[in-house]
Formats: structure tokens, sequence, C-alpha cells
């Protein structure tokens, strides 16, 4: 069958939606507004605060939520206040297999312990924000099963090479790495 171009297709696919940073749950309660169906994939996380230990619920990836859709749902979501844009390639919206979902929702309905690990490259340069080095700015030189990084610390013309776990470092933006070498 053949569409008409200009007229918005009915066909549902799903998409990535980016969300303002820390407005997954608002998005979805906005989606849900709008009755459009959406999938904000979560964990449960202990956290420890210097009294007490609590279960939290978190997006498993920040900054992210999956809607099914049409053009015309697609583009009313993005109006919605915790939206910022729809990930593209190669300019245009970029839609996600119903497989890759379901895989997801099956992975996350298993109650293991999972967690969302970010590849950082050799030559990243990185803030370390815990630990004994917090604060402090150095360059991935490897990563090791994903799980820590060898980083290395320019320090009075020498360099010092510490492994870290993943989880306590931020990748510098563009923005941050200029500022630093300023």
């Amino acid at each position: 069958m053949i569409e008409n171009p200009k007229v918005p297709s009915s066909k549902k696919n799903w998409f990535a939606l980016y969300t303002k940073p820390k407005h997954e749950f608002k998005a979805a309660e906005q989606l849900n507004d709008i009755e459009i169906e959406y999938y904000l994939p979560t964990i449960i996380k202990i956290k420890q605060w210097s009294d007490r230990k609590k279960k939290v619920t978190e997006p498993l990836i920040h900054g992210y939520i999956f809607i099914k859709a049409n053009e015309k749902e697609r583009i009313l979501a993005l109006q919605q206040n915790s939206m910022v844009r729809c990930v593209t390639f190669n300019g245009k919206p970029a839609s996600i297999p119903d497989w890759q979902i379901e895989n997801l929702k099956i992975m996350l309905s298993t109650n293991e312990d999972l967690s969302l690990t970010e590849i950082i490259q050799s030559g990243t340069k990185v803030k370390i924000i815990s630990g004994p080095f917090e604060g402090v700015i150095g360059v991935v030189n490897e990563t090791s099963s994903g799980k820590t990084l060898s980083i290395s610390i320019d320090l009075l013309k020498r360099s010092v090479t510490a492994t870290l776990p993943v989880e306590s470092v931020i990748r510098l933006t563009e923005e941050e790495v200029s500022e630093g070498e300023a």
C-alpha cells in the first residue's frame, strides 16, 4: 500500500524523546494526560543518606522516555513542557523496533540487579564525582569490562594513574573541556 506523504501516517512506532533533566516522571504524567502510550523503564536503587537507607525508583535511562505514537501524536508529545526533542537519525525521527522495547520490558521484569553503563572511550576527559579524587579532572586511559576505568591525572608534569569504578566519573562536555584548558 502506498501512503500519501502529505497525510500523516496513522501507523504507530516507538520513538525516544529527550526530557528536561530530572523530568522523566513529569513527562510520563503529561503523556498520560494527553493519552499517548509511553514507556518509562525504571529500576529500584538503594540510596544511602547519613542517617538512613531508602529504596528509590529511578529511570533506567536518565533523560529519556519512549512513546508509541503516529506522527500527529509524536508532535503533540513534543509540545509538552517536559520534552526537549525527539531522537533523530539522519535528520529524521528515529523509530525503535517493537522487539527492542519488548526485550527491555522482559529484562526489567526479571527483578535482576540491572544497571546501565555508558561506554566511555579512551582519551575522553572526565571529572571524578565521588571518592578520594572527587573534583579532579583526568583522561581515560582504558576501560576494563565496562566496570572500571584507568584515569590519568596530570600532576606536576607527571601522570598519576588511578583505577576507579565507572559510576565515579562523568564525561565532560566540550564546553567544560574548553573551560578547563583556559
